[in-house]
């Protein structure tokens, strides 16, 4: 809890810091004085002002309580008297296209951050599973297209792109988000094992009918896990599996009928045994310390979410092969920016379908499932929790270019006004828009506490 919270507070601190970063610096590389520069609203934790300072600037930095938030103070003549000698100094007095540069800088800041962050995570590496299928889920696209437990994808891409070399399985799954949500097919090349003849496999990713980026759409397109060993790990005192003599340790080689090749396919058979009743009892073969082995099992029944399933009281695979990515200099920035633009097109692309009514408002998060999000990247390690800062650093400037008044894109929008009409947004009109776009975001922040809420009562 404690890890958690700290890595959230110091994500909110750092993206904040950065955004307001971007104007702060544009004002005054644009001659706009800055008052004040705050991370964080409330009472005042710490304040000071720096000795040097650029010429006609004396800018106050403060750190407040409470860390939803921060502001860059300008010199504006609409907020409070200014000296005439400084109105060649305030933001109000400014050209439309330095007003503009300094609101859009604050978003440009967190998205060149993302890119850096990911640019650095590529230069580190970090050990991601190999691109090594499970058996595909029965009636998936991957079981129709024909790829079998074991297939190695070496590349893919979306349909009409060249294919381009796989890292790792999340690279896969980056992948296959894409082209699901895009409605675009993926061309995959995928060997048998290491050394097979390679195929290529064609998913129909346009047909599917369930669009929503959860853990069902990976299910309809069929590929969930990287390949596992069904060896079992732990097992509970008291669970089904200790009942029948299981131990750590033991390789599942068969259960009935059916021959076991992967952890994840033995998961769902024990979770799925329980769908139509109590679960039956089976012989499940086994080696153990290289003999080989027959138990019978019969797994507890459970609730789950509103429905049945089965269980065993084990943990049931070991740990998939891992690969370590990493990248060299160029090839890591570039690739970062690569991927900033992918999940900023994404993003949007996300939210319009929102807006539409074509996506369930339940895919917004709000700062609950972020917090849990960051205590989780912190516990894994660095480069886990660089790639949480990144991810979150591009959905901070994406949202915040939205033409959504309160937000630096509403501001953006009444200067693209401005610069059509040559006439400023009047003052009426001005407060009007600023509360309806008050009651949007608010309205948006509500469901995402909503969505966190009740993803976590179940």
């Amino acid at each position: 809890m404690l890890m958690t919270l700290l890595a959230f507070v110091v994500a909110l601190g750092v993206l904040i810091a950065i955004h307001e970063w971007g104007h702060y610096r544009m004002a005054v590389a644009r001659g706009v004085k800055v008052l004040r520069f705050s991370v964080g609203f409330g009472k005042t934790i710490a304040r000071f002002k720096p000795k040097k300072q650029r010429q006609g600037q004396d800018t106050e930095f403060v750190i407040g309580a409470i860390p939803f938030g921060g502001y860059v103070k300008m010199l504006d003549e609409r907020e409070g008297e200014v000296p005439e000698a400084d109105r060649p100094m305030a933001f109000n007095t400014q050209p439309l296209s330095t007003r503009a540069l300094i609101v859009a800088a604050g978003p440009v800041a967190n998205l060149i951050l993302a890119v850096l962050l990911y640019a650095v995570v590529n230069w580190v590496g970090v050990d991601e599973p190999r691109a090594l299928l499970s058996p595909p889920v029965a009636g998936s696209l991957a079981q129709s297209a024909g790829l079998q437990g074991g297939d190695l994808v070496r590349s893919a891409a979306l349909a009409g792109d060249d294919l381009e070399p796989v890292a790792s399985f999340e690279t896969l799954r980056w992948v296959l988000t894409r082209g699901a949500l895009n409605a675009q097919d993926v061309q995959l090349e995928v060997v048998r094992g290491d050394n097979g003849t390679s195929r290529e496999v064609r998913l129909p990713l346009s047909s599917l009918a369930h669009k929503d980026p959860d853990a069902q759409l990976f299910r309809a397109i069929g590929i969930v896990s990287p390949l596992t060993e069904p060896v079992l790990g732990e097992v509970m005192a008291g669970g089904a599996a200790a009942r029948a003599g299981l131990r750590e340790g033991d390789r599942v080689v068969r259960v009935g009928d059916t021959a076991v090749a992967d952890g994840q396919q033995l998961r769902e058979w024990i979770r799925a045994s329980a769908r139509d009743g109590a679960p039956a009892e089976l012989a499940w073969q086994i080696v153990r310390d290289g003999r080989p082995m027959t138990v019978q099992v019969r797994p507890d029944a459970v609730d789950d979410k509103g429905g049945r399933i089965g269980r065993v009281g084990a943990f049931v695979g070991s740990a998939p092969a891992m690969v370590t990515v990493r990248q060299g200099p160029i090839e890591g920035l570039w690739s970062g920016a690569v991927r900033v633009w992918e999940v900023s097109t994404l993003s949007l692309r996300l939210l319009g379908r929102m807006v539409t009514g074509d996506l369930s408002l339940k895919n917004l998060s709000g700062p609950i499932a972020i917090a849990d999000y960051a205590g989780k990247s912190a516990a894994l390690g660095l480069t886990y929790y660089l790639g949480f800062l990144a991810f979150i650093s591009v959905s901070l400037g994406v949202l915040n270019l939205l033409p959504v008044p309160v937000l630096d894109g509403g501001h953006l929008m009444y200067y693209l006004w401005e610069a059509v009409t040559g006439k400023a947004v009047e003052g009426k009109w001005l407060e009007r828009l600023q509360y309806v776009g008050m009651f949007l975001l608010l309205s948006m922040m509500a469901i995402a506490m909503f969505n966190d809420i009740t993803q976590r009562l179940g």
